[in-house]
């Protein structure tokens, strides 16, 4: 789904021209040219449209930007919002910083500056969460969440454990002491060598694409695994 960014702005040749740029750039871009359709857009619609940024001009014919941004910024403060001020206008850009703006960009802008800056921001704004691969393989450490392709898979507590040490360290030996050693100081119960078999076995039963000729976790044998570097 395109990231959705609203444009707020009165002036026709600036909308045109700012929406073309955006949506040639992959973006969703919806537009208000009064105070009170941005608002209706940006809050007054219960979330249903939610937007990733608010690009907004402070001087509008009917209503201005402040008022905007303060109506956004209490209704859903994690939206970021960017001004569009005029070059000399130092009290309009302090002001919108200081009333929660997270950047601004002075008239005239330079096309490839501004998408660099809308970029930047929306980059900021967004929660860092760390995915760790292991080939087809995506975990999400935030949420302990495991899929394939997509699909998501369901481990047990030390099946995710023994996938995240394999995945941490791709390509490097893992002797067989070293995974029960690591397996016990996190489940509080030692793991026995032939358990240690079984619980290899499930977890190659639910990654691989052909379990009986692993390619992601491989034996090496009378030393113990290796994961795909």
């Amino acid at each position: 789904m395109p990231t959705r960014i609203l444009l707020v702005e009165d002036d026709p040749l600036i909308v045109d021209s700012l929406t073309e740029l955006l949506a040639g750039s992959g973006y969703s871009v919806d537009t208000a040219d009064t105070q009170q359709r941005a608002i209706e857009l940006a809050v007054d619609s219960g979330g249903a449209h939610p937007y990733q940024l608010i690009l907004l001009d402070v001087t509008l014919r009917q209503g201005n930007g402040f008022a905007v941004c303060a109506a956004v910024k209490e209704a859903t403060p994690d939206v970021p919002v960017i001004f569009l001020t005029a070059s000399d206008d130092e009290f309009n850009t302090i002001t919108g910083l200081n009333m929660g703006a997270d950047d601004y960009v002075a008239k005239p802008f330079r096309p490839r500056e501004l998408l660099a800056r809308i970029a930047a921001t929306i980059r900021r704004s967004q929660p860092s969460r760390r995915v760790v691969s292991l080939g087809p393989i995506r975990i999400d450490t935030d949420r302990a969440y495991v899929e394939r392709e997509g699909a998501e898979l369901t481990l047990s507590a030390l099946e995710y454990r023994l996938l995240l040490l394999f995945a941490t360290n791709p390509g490097k030996l893992i002797t067989r002491d070293k995974i029960r050693d690591a397996l016990w100081d996190s489940a509080g119960t030692y793991i026995e060598e032939n358990t240690l078999s079984v619980y290899i076995k499930r977890l190659r039963d639910k990654i691989e694409s052909d379990p009986s000729r692993p390619e992601l976790i491989q034996t090496v044998r009378g030393l113990g695994y290796k994961a795909r570097g």
